[in-house]
Parts: C-alpha cells; structure tokens; sequence
C-alpha cells in the first residue's frame, strides 16, 4: 500500500518526508514496546506508535520500518523529528487511536506482519526459527 493511501485513510499530518509518499508498504505493525519490533518481522512495513521518543526512531531504523504513523494526534519533539529526517523516514500523525487507525488500515487491505511469521512456523522441522 502507498504511503499515500495510508495518509489518506488516517487522515494524517504528514510531519516528515512529504517527498516520500510514493513509497509501498507490504505491511503494517503496532507497538508501543520498541522491544517487540526487533523480535519481528518489520522490514518494509508501516509502524503505528503512541511514542513519540527518538528510541523510536532508533528502533524503526534497525527494524526496517520505512514510515512511522504516530496516533491520538501525538506529535514529535524537533530533535526527534530532525532525527528521522536523517534517517529519511517518513513520520505522519493520525487523531485516531492505535485500535481504530489499524482497523481502518486492514478494512483497506493492508495486512500485518503475521504471515512472515508463520512462514517461519511452517518450517519442516516444525520449529519456529527466527
């Protein structure tokens, strides 16, 4: 899904990387727990995130994550903001919630990361290995 499409549905601010709406997203993930995102399969996805801290943008770097979409209208500090301008990734604010923004996301198609995950489950060996 463009990045574009995704701003238009969580009728989002764009903060950062207006230039970089054209970009496709292959999935969408939600955490609040930066751990979490480094233990998943978040390459190429859209992370939604009440944070607004630069260990986000930190996090989202080492996890692939090409855009971030902060929700209930929550909005960066600068030195964050200039943070992900150097990273070049894309940041945008929704005044939905976590809950309602996915929702919205998945009701036009876009998919979570589950499916990576389960392909790994799949293995022959019937473990799942990261």
């Amino acid at each position: 899904m463009k990045l574009a499409h995704i701003q238009e549905i969580l009728r989002a601010e764009v903060i950062t990387g207006d230039d970089q709406l054209d970009m496709t997203l292959e999935a969408g993930t939600a955490s609040d727990l930066m751990s979490d995102m480094l233990t998943g399969y978040n390459t190429d996805t859209v992370l939604l995130t009440g944070l607004c801290n630069a260990q986000v943008i930190r996090t989202s770097v080492i996890a692939g994550v090409k855009a971030i979409v902060f929700v209930r209208r929550k909005r960066p500090r600068s030195e964050v903001i200039q943070l992900a301008v150097n990273h070049q990734l894309p940041l945008l604010s929704t005044p939905f919630t976590m809950f309602s923004s996915c929702g919205r996301l998945f009701a036009q198609g876009l998919r979570g990361v589950e499916g990576r995950v389960s392909e790994r489950m799949d293995a022959p060996d019937g473990e799942f290995t990261p």
